[in-house]
């Protein structure tokens, strides 16, 4: 991420820090009770701080928009959640569209993955190992106790640190400047807090991953692959090493720990090298690397099913559908039953104008998998391109996986409701979509756009109001629409 995203970053993170101050009640003298960590960052703070931070990673079009990718993610660090000893909060995982190696937890429950840790990890039990720490650092409350801890820094201070490590500049110094923010931080103190952080977040990382039923030298052995690479890179190193330093110490203390735990040896998992595909093609900057790297691989004798879909998935994406049907063939007829490379055969029907085609597929892996939400958002997305708008609909309102937890599922509402001129509908589902995304200001807008309609029922005015009231709490109370937006009211 570039410089002027930093900012915009930085920027934001300030913004809901003043304006989280300037909510507070005044200062009272009672008794410190409940969470330590609390009396400098509650949760609802947090969960605030995180959740705008969030909002400007998408406005700079930086996530990996992908429901199969976040669904796996979504999995895997949720079958940790549920292992975990101390009860998180409401999680939220999503993966960053960047080729580095970084992974990251936000305050509130946000914990982001970079496209280029899929890559690096060598089995799904190092991507667990990885999600295993960064959910140690929510479950742990790390950010709260770092701020409690350090007294000088202030909440704008943390949060711009935080702008700077997802950001994954490649100059020490623009985390740095960040750190500056706060005037008075003591960087040294906060360096030394952070160690001890990343040896908690180690140790109970492992217990949980050990727990959860993955192997946890998963562990131990990604983080001796990063040391490996840092002696490559020489100064160059990879962004996680910058916000996540290693040490031999550090190293040889996570064996010793797998070591203590009961022995795992978890199946290999067909679908991680299916989405670790997905993460090499859906993040390259030109869609032809991808497919260079794959038919490179194939030829050279490599014929996994990793390979295979990722060529034909990049085939795909540039729109090569039949080249990709043919490379897809030999995995259906090996795995007809697997939802992942049915949903790409799917797609590559609908690139072919196999409509008809597209819509049994995706029946079919409906039938299979009927709670699977990307094969839901997938078949609805295909009544629509079919012209079945309001199947799309139907399909979607009864399925409630998808429904409140995918906003996407709320897109395609948008979409099926325009095509079938119910413009009403269309506001109140577009307003849906932009707040899930952090964007509250464009969903009041929208909802704005949708009370201005004439001839709305007073159902359908009631409801706009009422959606616009629960995403106007959300604000600041000294909140104002942008300039253009009021000249549109």
């Amino acid at each position: 991420m570039k410089k002027p995203l930093l900012a915009c970053l930085t920027a934001a993170v300030m913004l809901v820090a003043a304006s989280t101050q300037a909510e507070s009640p005044a200062a009272l003298d009672l008794p410190q009770i409940g969470e330590p960590a609390d009396n400098s960052l509650s949760p609802i703070e947090e969960k605030t701080l995180g959740g705008r931070v969030v909002a400007q990673l998408y406005g700079a079009n930086y996530m990996l928009e992908d429901p199969e990718l976040a669904d796996y993610v979504s999995t895997l660090g949720w079958k940790l959640a549920s292992a975990s000893q101390t009860k998180p909060p409401n999680l939220t995982f999503f993966i960053i569209r960047d080729p580095r190696i970084n992974a990251f937890a936000l305050p509130g429950g946000y914990i982001g993955v970079n496209a280029g840790l899929m890559l690096a990890a060598s089995n799904e039990s190092e991507v667990a190992g990885v999600l295993g720490h960064e959910l140690a650092h929510v479950t742990q409350r790390h950010i709260a106790r770092t701020q409690e801890d350090t007294q000088a820094a202030t909440v704008a201070t943390w949060l711009a640190v935080i702008a700077a490590i997802i950001a994954g500049s490649a100059d020490p110094d623009v985390v740095i400047g960040a750190l500056s923010v706060g005037q008075a931080m003591n960087y040294q103190r906060q360096v030394n807090y952070t160690r001890a952080h990343e040896l908690e977040a180690d140790r109970i990382g492992i217990q949980t991953m050990a727990r959860a039923g993955f192997d946890p030298n998963g562990m131990s052995g990604f983080f001796s692959k990063l040391e490996q690479q840092s002696r490559l890179y020489g100064s160059g190193l990879p962004e996680i090493l910058r916000t996540h330093p290693l040490t031999t110490n550090r190293i040889a203390e996570a064996r010793s720990r797998a070591a203590e735990m009961p022995k795992v040896s978890p199946k290999e998992s067909l679908e991680f090298g299916l989405m670790q595909a997905r993460a090499r093609v859906l993040s390259a900057e030109r869609p032809s690397e991808a497919m260079d790297h794959y038919s490179n691989e194939l030829a050279a004798g490599h014929d996994t099913p990793t390979n295979r879909y990722g060529l034909a998935l990049a085939q795909s994406v540039q729109g090569q559908a039949d080249s990709a049907a043919a490379v897809l063939a030999p995995l259906l007829e090996k795995y007809p039953r697997q939802v992942n490379i049915n949903l790409l055969q799917a797609r590559i029907q609908l690139l072919q104008h196999k409509n008809d085609a597209a819509l049994s597929t995706l029946a079919r892996s409906t039938q299979i998998y009927p709670r699977y939400a990307p094969a839901l958002l997938e078949y609805a997305d295909a009544m629509m391109t079919a012209g079945k708008p309001a199947e799309a609909r139907q399909l979607l309102i009864t399925r409630e996986q998808v429904l409140g937890t995918q906003q996407e599922a709320h897109n395609l509402l948008a979409q099926a409701a325009r095509d079938l001129d119910n413009l009403p509908e269309a506001s109140y589902q577009s307003a849906i979509y932009l707040f899930m995304r952090g964007d509250a200001g464009n969903a009041i807008a929208q909802l704005d756009a949708g009370l201005r309609l004439p001839d709305l029922t007073p159902q359908e005015r009631a409801r706009l109001a009422a959606k616009r009231q629960e995403v106007r709490d959300t604000l600041p109370e000294n909140w104002r629409p942008p300039r253009e937006q009021r000249d549109r009211m």
